[in-house]
């Protein structure tokens, strides 16, 4: 049983994912807080921190030159235990010099092994199967967030334990899982040649225009949302571990129920309910004033993104086969094209006007809902949006 798991590919994407949310949770959860309390960060440190951690997301492209010469496979393993050890060293960096450089670390092993992960899904899971997979996986996120949350909370609560070692452990089982599946899991071929030259298809448009603007809207939550709880509400650690313990127990049930919703109704219906929401949601940030209302938006925003599982799927379906991995790495790119200078430019804005900045998100949620209308019904290639029909031979 035990060796069968080891040549399993699902169970492969799974350990991939536990591995990277063990610690990179555990990196974003403290983050707020650490470079607050510990490294005396304003809005405008924090926006060139987050900036400088999404160069590498900008440069993901690069990963089709990389595995050239190694598979994509190892190349995974080897971006994993970067991720770890960027973790293990930011808390004892707590300088803004020091955490630019180990953010940096961090994130260029995140960023490829995140690549390479959802690259490997859509090669490995078949269309009738992903989004209910993918939803399963994103439930694992949420319960690995879980553990995270809650050995924080006993390790800072209970026993004080300094920020330092805390992000030393978390990096370290991050880095150590690396090391072991490499030695113990089968290396798998791949079904599909990929594609090794880096190309923008123009069949592809519309996704990657959508892509670009998650990125932008995803930076504004990810960045803002929970330094708007620090800073104007005053939450401080032990509470913002408990919302995104109650975020990732409610995620649990919440992914694998829109993995069934987009098998049963289509990507379509599922991207305007997402980008419906958040339009909603980024409005009321900007003018909310209870602490318990911000607490409420930010579940949902959390559970919101869930959704976007249905643009990945839509993109398998309209892609050609060898180009799953190569597209995806431009894909990332443009996720993250935003995201080097959104955060710079919108945490300087923050200092004259917080609500400016989630007007700006939702306007961003209101183009995206607009284009979701030329999603098609059914997706595939030769009928990529809704503007045209071509006919394949």
């Amino acid at each position: 049983m035990v060796k069968d798991i080891f040549k399993s590919r699902v169970a492969l994407l799974y350990i991939m994912t536990i591995s990277m949310v063990f610690s990179f949770s555990a990196w974003m959860s403290l983050l707020n807080n650490f470079v607050i309390e510990v490294a005396s960060f304003d809005g405008s440190e924090i926006g060139i921190l987050q900036s400088l951690r999404e160069i590498p997301g900008f440069l993901a492209f690069t990963v089709v030159l990389v595995i050239i010469f190694i598979s994509q496979q190892r190349l995974a393993y080897l971006s994993m235990m970067m991720l770890g050890l960027g973790v293990i060293l930011t808390g004892f960096f707590p300088t803004a010099l020091g955490l630019y450089i180990t953010t940096i670390i961090m994130s260029a092993g995140f960023h490829y092994l995140e690549t390479l992960n959802q690259s490997l899904s859509l090669q490995w899971l078949s269309k009738a199967k992903a989004p209910i997979v993918l939803g399963k996986i994103t439930a694992v996120r949420s319960f690995t967030s879980l553990v995270v949350f809650i050995l924080i909370y006993i390790m800072m609560k209970f026993y004080s334990i300094e920020y330092k070692y805390v992000y030393a452990l978390f990096g370290g089982v991050t880095f150590f899982i690396g090391i072991f599946i490499w030695i113990f899991f089968e290396h798998f071929r791949d079904d599909v040649v990929q594609e090794k030259k880096i190309r923008v298809k123009k069949e592809y448009w519309l996704f990657y225009l959508l892509t670009l603007l998650a990125g932008a809207r995803r930076q504004i939550f990810v960045v803002f949302a929970a330094f708007l709880l620090v800073e104007k509400f005053g939450v401080d650690i032990h509470n913002m571990v408990m919302l995104m313990f109650a975020n990732a127990i409610l995620n649990m049930y919440f992914a694998p129920a829109i993995g069934r919703f987009i098998s049963k109704f289509g990507e379509r219906i599922t991207l305007r309910f997402e980008y419906l929401g958040l339009m909603l949601v980024f409005v009321s940030y900007a003018f909310v004033e209870n602490q318990y209302i911000a607490f409420g938006l930010y579940v949902v925003d959390h559970l919101l993104f869930s959704m976007a599982i249905a643009l990945k799927t839509y993109f398998q379906k309209i892609a050609d086969p060898k180009d799953i991995a190569s597209a995806n790495a431009v894909s990332f790119t443009i996720n993250h094209i935003a995201a080097v200078f959104l955060p710079f430019v919108l945490g300087v804005l923050w200092l004259y006007s917080s609500s400016l900045v989630f007007v700006i998100g939702s306007l961003i949620a209101f183009i995206s809902f607009l284009l979701s209308f030329l999603v098609p019904k059914d997706p595939k290639q030769g009928f990529e949006t809704t503007l045209k029909k071509v006919t394949l031979p």
